[in-house]
């Protein structure tokens, strides 16, 4: 009898729903180009959305850095990885979120994992909006702590479920702050007020808006201006700042406690120096060429109002440089992408469990290496591509 049998049988399952997901090679390019299975492509399915993963002063500090430090870090930052680049960029990192210090993680995911599971446990509750990144669902399942989930377009029933956990020890509310598959915000002075009101911590992710949004690239906590209500305030270097890792900065105090107590931290391998130096590089990038974000946006909004003319669906509140178009059928999302491959662009078919049943979309990611001529010829190709597509559905 062959005990993995049913790998088998799921995997013909996933085939037959369109939900199948293959590996294939990605060779990154300058100018927010790649090439795929040998197709020079215009990238617009990535997260690098200030193409600071291709400058020159980063490429140049992660390459001083692996010369200086080697390639890996050896071990846990608390055993022997935290070296002089840790500790720049932690430096860095402050001073950039204008608070006392800063603590890293080897992945965002691995940051929200490790501070929410340090955070709250089988004594407490927890309230996650319902389409959270996966990392922060993750995070409030293994915490063990009682799980709400609400919808942010319905913050009486939140309040009432904080209501309702008035007896646990700790209540956390937990969001991503722009929504990485709708690229909408979360109404963080609302859930400040109800964090207030309930006598809960809120953590908030700025994945998708470190770097973008405030004016100084901060995120959506300084454009909203509650950045001194939130208690957990976590980032990630991997995709407007085009290195890797994540971080959490706040009091002295604070870091200190996860350094203790947040086991991704503790138990993982840390950063490469040069993933470090990569970020300090983008750091002084964004603070110094603030057009640089100020652009992306503008150019996202333009495409965005095209898209509603072009009567497509999409999120019609979303600011990042995230857009979808929903096309619901899963399959109908990969045909229009491979049709969008063979007139010169990739972007991203996303299907369950990423988004939920009946939502399935084309994920279009800007970034500021895409002039307005690329984007026109995006939108001319996509109109063309849906045609195909719908026609093969």
């Amino acid at each position: 009898m062959n005990s993995l049998s049913w790998i088998t049988d799921e995997l013909a399952e996933l085939e037959q729903l369109g939900l199948r997901r293959r590996r294939r090679e990605i060779e990154p390019l300058p100018e927010g180009r790649c090439r795929v299975d040998g197709r020079e492509l215009w990238n617009f399915a990535g997260n690098d959305y200030l193409n600071l993963s291709q400058h020159p002063r980063v490429i140049r500090a992660a390459h001083e850095a692996t010369t200086d430090a080697g390639t890996g870090a050896t071990a846990s930052a608390l055993v022997c990885g935290h070296t002089h680049w840790h500790h720049r960029l932690v430096e860095k990192l402050a001073e950039f979120e204008g608070t006392e210090s800063a603590i890293l993680f080897p992945t965002g995911f691995a940051a929200n994992l490790g501070v929410i599971t340090a955070v709250v446990g089988r004594e407490d509750a927890v309230f996650s909006d319902r389409l959270n990144h996966a990392s922060l669902v993750d995070g409030c399942r293994l915490s063990k702590a009682a799980l709400a989930v609400y919808d942010r377009e319905d913050l009486e029933s939140l309040s009432a479920a904080l209501a309702g956990a008035a007896t646990a020890r700790r209540r956390l509310i937990v969001t991503d702050s722009i929504f990485s598959m709708d690229g909408d915000a979360a109404p963080l002075a609302d859930l400040c007020d109800l964090a207030d009101k309930h006598d809960a911590m809120l953590l908030i992710d700025e994945a998708h808006a470190t770097g973008l949004f405030g004016n100084r690239g901060r995120g959506l906590a300084e454009q909203d201006g509650v950045e001194d209500r939130i208690h957990f305030q976590i980032g990630t270097l991997s995709k407007a700042l085009g290195a890797c890792g994540g971080f959490v900065c706040g009091p002295a105090e604070l870091t200190d406690w996860l350094w203790n107590n947040a086991r991704t931290q503790m138990f993982s391998t840390a950063l490469p120096p040069a993933a470090c130096a990569a970020a300090c590089a983008a750091l002084a990038i964004v603070q110094s060429e603030p057009t640089r974000r100020e652009e992306l946006l503008k150019r996202c909004r333009r495409f965005r109002a095209a898209i509603q003319d072009a009567e497509l669906q999409t999120i019609e509140n979303a600011i990042a440089p995230i857009v979808p178009i929903l096309l619901g059928n899963p399959e109908l999302a990969i045909h229009t992408a491979a049709a969008l491959e063979d007139r010169g662009y990739l972007v991203g078919a996303i299907r369950p469990p990423s988004v939920p049943p009946g939502t399935s979309r084309l994920r279009i990611t800007l970034s500021s290496a895409h002039d307005d001529a690329t984007i026109d010829g995006l939108l001319a190709a996509l109109n063309d591509a849906l045609r195909t597509a719908e026609a093969m559905a």
